[in-house]
């Protein structure tokens, strides 16, 4: 024992002086520090061949913090954020090595109702692909998405099944998210706190602006208020969750995020709504009731909204006022431009729409001068469709967008069946948080789009593999109760 002791100290101590000895080299020599990622890349690759569960969460942990690739490279062509991107790809490639050899998967995994309806929407955008006016962006757009489908929801079902550790899913992302809250406040006192426009970048370059910030944190505040008042009994984790749940309030209205503010106001009305157990046809009548009053005085509510001159402002009573502004504030115009040429490109191409991806690159055509704003190019390189319902109308056709509803609608009716069916205060508390922090997201997502991001998509594909992977543990269970003679 004491032998083999010796000899990996022994290992130990040379593998160390060969690498700070190889590292001085290269620094001294070559004014390189690539041989300080050589650690790293060990770490990884040893994490791909013995535990692809961490590796998923170092993905996870790495999120927030990631940065664009064109931030240290300018002047590619493509984009990929570093470095959650490549350690998805690898993930994905490792699982379809795994279930080539082995020829099977979890089928209550593949065979969910939320799962078909993905690999639906998933077939629609390859379609659409080998129809798409761009099919290298195109195809480059799916392969994104399916990374992020596999890595975190197929695999992240198969853990939480496995593992029942949702609250720890949860916290490899926010703890890194607490440094980037960290750094975006410390700069945005630099600038004087209500200083409105400082907000738009202060998250730089962890987050492409202020709103996508804002986004994430809504979605996050659910867990946190859950952990904070739920079902939890460890009066310490009580403590610390409501500690970060301030932290994360104190952000999101530092980050002026308008959308994600509305958001969790319409997140909040969804849990009242589940909690008091108002019945659907309650709320059916309801909303055709909004509906009809909304189409019978269309032009009186016009109106009104035009009155309001109201913009964007670092008074926060302004800054409310100015989310129904729709003559004057430059942010809510340009929203518009932008949903006005979604329609019209699929007006062009309704079926197949002009490929996934595709939108940033095809809309500067389809804008007019009457809805141009002076934040609009002349080139039409200002970014997406701001919505993550029209963004698939122009790119996939009618498909593209329906399918997308119906994930919502399935992953919704999943999410409260399960809530209601299960007896658990933390199960109970848990899907209730991942359905109101994705519901956020449903509703910004009428305003902005962030799904080709990683920093959207953990949280998004995430919550949703939460709910899918409580629902099947229910199932699991009603199945051994009636089972028992």
């Amino acid at each position: 024992m004491l032998k083999s002791a010796s000899i990996k100290l022994t290992l130990f101590y040379t593998v160390s002086i060969l690498f700070i000895l190889l590292n001085a080299y290269f620094i001294v020599k070559k004014d390189s520090l690539i041989i300080n990622f050589l650690p790293v890349a060990l770490t990884i690759i040893l994490l791909a061949v013995f535990s692809v569960e961490k590796l998923i969460y170092l993905a996870i942990l790495f999120t927030p913090l990631s940065v664009p690739l064109r931030n240290l490279m300018p002047g590619l062509s493509f984009d990929m954020y570093l470095p959650t991107e490549p350690l998805l790809f690898g993930i994905l490639l490792i699982f379809l090595l795994k279930v080539a050899a082995e020829r099977r998967f979890d089928k209550k995994i593949l065979t969910h109702p939320v799962s078909i309806v993905i690999f639906i929407n998933l077939a629609w955008i390859f379609i659409t692909s080998l129809t798409s006016t761009m099919p290298v962006v195109s195809f480059k757009f799916l392969l994104s998405r399916v990374w992020f489908i596999v890595g975190l929801y197929l695999l992240v079902i198969k853990i939480l099944k496995q593992k029942d550790n949702y609250e720890q899913f949860i916290w490899m992302y926010v703890l890194p998210l607490l440094v980037v809250i960290t750094y975006a406040i410390s700069r945005h006192i630099g600038y004087g706190l209500w200083h409105k426009d400082a907000a738009h970048f202060v998250v730089n370059p962890f987050y492409n602006d202020h709103t996508s910030y804002g986004a994430i944190l809504a979605m996050y505040i659910p867990f946190l208020l859950g952990m904070s008042f739920g079902g939890n009994k460890n009066k310490k984790l009580k403590l610390v969750s409501l500690l970060v749940l301030l932290i994360l309030f104190v952000a999101v209205v530092l980050s002026y995020s308008r959308a994600a503010w509305v958001s969790l106001v319409a997140g909040l009305m969804v849990w009242g709504i589940i909690k008091l157990k108002i019945r659907f046809r309650t709320l059916f009548v309801t909303v055709v009731t909004l509906l009809a009053f909304f189409f019978a005085f269309e032009n009186q509510l016009v109106m009104y909204l035009e009155r309001n001159s109201k913009e964007s402002s670092a008074n926060m009573m302004e800054h409310i006022s100015s989310i129904s502004n729709i003559t004057t504030d430059a942010s809510n115009l340009e929203r518009i431009n932008r949903w006005s040429c979604a329609i019209r490109m699929f007006r062009v191409k309704p079926f197949f729409g002009y490929g996934p991806g595709t939108y940033m690159f095809k809309y500067g055509p389809f804008q007019v001068n009457k809805e141009r704003t002076i934040i609009s190019t002349n080139a039409g390189d200002g970014g997406n469709a701001h919505s993550e319902y029209l963004g698939p109308l122009a790119e996939s056709g009618v498909l593209g967008m329906l399918t997308f509803i119906l994930l919502i609608g399935v992953v919704i009716y999943t999410g409260i069946n399960a809530y209601t069916r299960t007896k658990d205060k933390r199960l109970k508390t848990i899907v209730l948080a991942a359905l109101i922090g994705l519901i956020t997201y449903y509703i910004h997502g009428l305003m902005n789009n962030f799904l080709d991001t990683d920093k959207a998509s953990v949280p998004f594909w995430g919550f949703t593999a939460i709910i899918v992977a409580i629902d099947l543990k229910l199932k699991s269970h009603s199945a051994k109760d009636m089972a028992i003679p």
